[in-house]
């Protein structure tokens, strides 16, 4: 009692209405093994979002656990302002050798909205430096729902009106183009290809729009449209990279290599906050000159490369080499195919777009102040499974670790809590919570 009233007291959660989360019971995570998670009265369920999309290996991993405490035993921090050390050097390495061909450089921050604000900001500075006619690229293309932050460049091309409207008097004006339609993205190019300094898009799927997933060959078409008309592709791979579309990154599966990358979520493994924007060696060349020419890129971060997180990064990435990660993966994708076939037949469940272990089951029809995705939450809770609806479509992102036993229970109870939320049955299912 004493810690959910101190919540309730201090705390304000994200992307959180207070007033609905006073009123309900907090769930208090006290402990975590593998895809579990355990609360204070010892409750487990398991992490069906991967704590937000960014546990790989599951929770205390001996391998993470050891790499951190032993960094802790050399360095916590040290800033890489004038400064350098062992783990930021060898992640980076690590980072371009597993990277698309041409991304060369590595450039750290602590989230995934720093890493894509990082991104719009070298493409921006990048032709403002070529000076001439480059100069003019001043523009950016991003797609309708687009989501890549919450700082105010990334929300500036980010298309989700519910998250971004209120801040448009903050907000530079970004062109947009309709998801998976590589028609209109020609046309925009097309219209406006010599102001546009780059193209923004999340690879494959978007994911914070409810798990849209583009069409076969949209990243390649944009790639060559981004090619034909000289603009930079920037892929936010926040969501999608490290294995969550099947292969460590969404651009492999369309043979497209950006010319700047953002990273983040799923790099330290779930345990660290780290991020990397990466680009090609033509972008990191734009900004050398000497001192007095002032073509430094004027960006940095307090835990810029944080030794610990870097360590968990780097056994983060030997663990996707030593368990064969992305190859055991293949048949449990297949098996999560096989799972959701019943759930898309479900009369509440409108329709199952899935990429990989990314999915997303949009609801059918029901009104907003029902806040049916909630429910099923809770739902969902009861029956031993965490997960975190996109308003009324349910996501499903597990650790890319998860037994084939376990998923098969997490969708079975995911499906239940479905039917249970929808079903017009007794007063306790059909109330709705505030």
């Amino acid at each position: 009692m004493g810690l959910a009233a101190d919540d309730r007291r201090y705390l304000w959660h994200p992307f959180t209405q207070q007033r609905g989360w006073e009123q309900e019971e907090p769930l208090v995570v006290a402990g975590a093994d593998r895809c579990w998670l355990f609360d204070a009265d010892g409750r487990r369920y398991i992490d069906g979002v991967s704590s937000l999309w960014c546990t790989v290996h599951g929770h205390r991993h001996p391998v993470l656990d050891l790499a951190v405490k032993d960094q802790l035993d050399r360095v916590a921090h040290s800033t890489m302002l004038g400064l350098t050390h062992e783990p930021a050097i060898e992640l980076a390495r690590r980072l371009v050798e597993l990277a698309p061909p041409g991304l060369a450089r590595v450039f750290y921050s602590d989230s995934g909205s720093t890493a894509t604000e990082i991104a719009l900001k070298m493409a921006f500075q990048y032709w403002q430096q070529r000076g001439g006619e480059d100069a003019r690229r001043t523009r950016f293309v991003s797609l309708r729902d687009a989501y890549h932050g919450d700082t105010i460049g990334s929300v500036s091309v980010g298309g989700i009106d519910l998250f971004h409207s209120t801040y448009r008097p903050l907000l530079f004006d970004a062109l947009k183009a309709e998801p998976g339609d590589a028609a209109d993205m020609g046309r925009v190019l097309d219209e406006h290809g010599g102001e546009v300094a780059a193209v923004i898009v999340e690879p494959l799927v978007q994911g914070a729009a409810g798990m849209l997933v583009h069409p076969p060959g949209y990243l390649r078409a944009v790639r060559e449209l981004c090619d034909r008309h000289g603009a930079l592709l920037i892929c936010d791979e926040v969501a999608t990279g490290f294995g969550r579309t099947g292969r460590m990154f969404a651009c492999e599966h369309e043979d497209v290599a950006p010319d700047l990358m953002c990273l983040a979520k799923g790099i330290t493994g779930g345990y660290l906050p780290l991020a990397a924007t990466l680009a090609t060696e033509r972008i990191y060349e734009g900004f050398l000159g000497e001192h007095e020419d002032f073509r430094t890129f004027f960006h940095g971060h307090t835990y810029t490369g944080n030794p610990l997180a870097c360590a968990a990064a780097l056994a983060n990435l030997r663990l996707f080499e030593q368990e064969r990660t992305l190859e055991r993966l293949a048949p449990k994708i297949d098996l999560l195919g096989q799972l959701l076939e019943p759930v898309e037949a479900l009369p509440a469940v409108a329709e199952v777009r899935r990429r990989g272990f990314m999915v997303g089951i949009e609801l059918r029809g029901f009104p907003v102040e029902a806040r049916m995705g909630h429910q099923v939450t809770l739902e969902a809770r009861r029956r031993g499974a965490l997960i975190r609806p996109l308003g009324d479509v349910v996501v499903l992102m597990p650790p890319l670790a998860i037994e084939a036993d376990e998923l098969r229970q997490l969708v079975a109870i995911v499906s239940d809590s479905i039917e249970a939320a929808t079903a017009p049955a007794a007063p306790a299912d059909s109330r709705l919570a505030a």
